[in-house]
């Protein structure tokens, strides 16, 4: 730790000479927002970009790739996009549900619980887009200590109008999307410890030196992702998010809603990244005026509180920023009923009373006075079949299949490695302003093998959830005001048939011991001899 303390001095000495990073961009952010439920919403940025750098093409594959030589880029992710020629990537590691009706929208769309990668790879003779699939899968799993080699032809899918390319797309031949999820992976601090590694001054100064890991995951929900996106005319963006919300209501003592960086992280901003060309902490400022911040600054732009952290400012010792309500004894709760602060909010259940069928239903609820066209995702594994043919939309107790179109539906198909692809099914909901509409269809449980269940088996298996997202181009009012993005339904955990796991014990109990009274009754009479003994008085 000393040692690291001398390197980031010695750089802090040599600040000028920033222009030797020539091509490469560094900067971050934090953005901090007071909720509405008392809890606060941090979102932690760090952007770097290889100016005029372009995704290599699949097709040079087999030919010896171009040195790489980076500065502030991480060389292990770098060297994993390069060898399997990565145009854009996406990966997300959260833990928690998002309440979308009290939160909002999240800064970053990718808030599904548990793991979620997505990526989209140019068509090659030379290496099938499936096949460096399965090599990123790997290649990630090592880098971030996370289960993603797991995400395999079961769970992997594409959904091309649901995630669509975010910056620009090469001349180089066809593109194909390739998306798997796993609802159950867990996010530690084996998984922070990689990401920050990824950044250039570490957790050691900047923005990053907050990140402690017992407050960290310690937060109502938290998640970090890793985006690589190519821009034509800016280059190759890498962008690592973290994001956590804290319930300061829950740790105070007195159940006041004060925060500040210390109380958040139980850390404070010691020294600026020497290397960051930008370093700033964004605070929202609630819309109610009974409220303080410190430091203070001149004025507020656009209910917004900006603070400079970077090394060409005037920052020169720790600084933490608060905010309080001096008026309010103890914080008290909202109460319902509640406008949500989302144009669409979804609920998501699958009932029935055996192992074996149930009914899927899915409620969605507009509450705003347009009417919202969104595009509706189910990705399933195999492990639940649809009955496309008890599908129903109903509002109202009334049957409207109108306000259902587009739907396309993929059955899942036997792969060669013999296992079944994930099932998915895709259309377009048109739901009138200030009602509900629910969907609903039958499934059936699959019977698997006992050596196919997990070590888990009575828990039951968990589903990824729906994602509901706005159309490409819509006109939609609604959706084009509220610029919202895709919306996640929290996963489900569904009970298959699972055979008596303990039948085995018994059995082998049973077995050892029949085994073990004839091969003792036999051993005996094949060993022991049968004497006279005569006992003299």
């Amino acid at each position: 730790m000393h040692r690291a303390s001398v390197w980031i001095c010695l750089a802090c000495l040599f600040t000028p000479t920033l222009g030797l990073y020539r091509g490469e961009n560094y900067k971050e952010d934090l953005r901090i927002q007071p909720l509405r439920d008392g809890r606060v919403s941090t979102t932690f940025s760090f952007v770097t970009v290889l100016e005029g750098a372009v995704p290599r093409n699949p097709k040079v594959l087999g030919q010896p790739d171009e040195s790489q030589h980076y500065a502030l880029f991480p060389l292990t992710l770098g060297q994993i996009l390069r060898e399997y020629a990565i145009t854009e990537l996406h990966l997300t590691l959260n833990a928690g549900k998002w309440n979308y009706d009290n939160w909002g929208h999240p800064p970053e769309a990718g808030v599904s619980t548990g793991a979620e990668l997505w990526a989209w790879m140019g068509t090659s003779e030379l290496s099938t887009v499936d096949e460096r699939w399965s090599g990123l899968r790997n290649a990630l799993s090592g880098l971030f200590c996370a289960s993603l080699g797991s995400l395999d032809s079961r769970r992997t899918t594409s959904p091309t109008v649901a995630f669509p390319l975010s910056g620009s797309t090469p001349p180089f031949g066809l593109h194909e999307l390739r998306h798997a999820s796993l609802p159950s992976e867990n996010v530690c601090t084996e998984n922070l410890t990689p990401f920050l590694k990824l950044l250039p001054c570490k957790s050691h100064a900047g923005l990053a030196a907050l990140l402690n890991p017992q407050k960290v995951f310690d937060a109502d929900w938290h998640g970090m992702a890793i985006h690589v996106i190519w821009k034509e005319d800016v280059g190759v963006e890498l962008k690592l998010t973290l994001q956590a919300v804290f319930n300061p209501v829950r740790t105070s003592a007195g159940k006041r809603r004060d925060w500040n960086l210390q109380s958040l992280f139980d850390r404070s901003i010691e020294r600026s990244c020497p290397v960051a060309s930008s370093s700033s902490v964004t605070v929202i400022i609630p819309e109610e005026k009974n409220h303080q911040i410190t430091p203070k600054i001149p004025a507020h732009v656009d209910g917004l509180a900006v603070y400079d952290f970077s090394s060409s400012s005037n920052f020169t010792s720790p600084s933490n920023i608060a905010m309080y309500w001096p008026n309010e004894h103890s914080f008290q709760y909202p109460l319902p009923p509640l406008l949500s602060l989302t144009p669409l909010s979804v609920k998501r259940t699958i009932h029935g009373t055996t192992q074996t069928r149930g009914v899927l239903s899915v409620s969605v609820t507009n509450n705003s006075p347009q009417e919202v066209s969104a595009g509706y995702l189910e990705m399933m594994p195999a492990l639940l079949t649809l009955w496309m043919h008890t599908l129903k939309v109903e509002i109202n107790s009334q049957i409207r299949s109108d306000l259902l179109s587009g739907l396309k539906y993929h059955p899942p198909s036997p792969q060669s490695s013999g296992r079944l692809s994930p099932s998915m099914l895709q259309a377009v909901l048109t739901i009138p302003p200030k009602s509900t509409l629910k969907i609903s269809m039958e499934v059936n449980k699959a019977f698997l093998k006992y050596t196919e269940h997990p070590p888990d088996a009575m828990r039951g298996w968990d589903l990824p959830g729906a994602v509901f997202f706005p159309l490409p181009q819509s006109t939609n009012d609604a959706s084009s005001g509220h610029g919202w993005e895709r919306i996640y339904t929290p996963p489900l955990l569904v009970d298959l048939p699972t055979p008596d796991f303990s039948m085995p014990y018994n059995v082998i109990i049973l077995s050892c011991t029949l085994m073990t009274l004839i091969f003792g009754s036999v051993f005996n009479l094949l060993t022991r001899k049968w004497v006279v003994v005569e006992i003299q008085e």
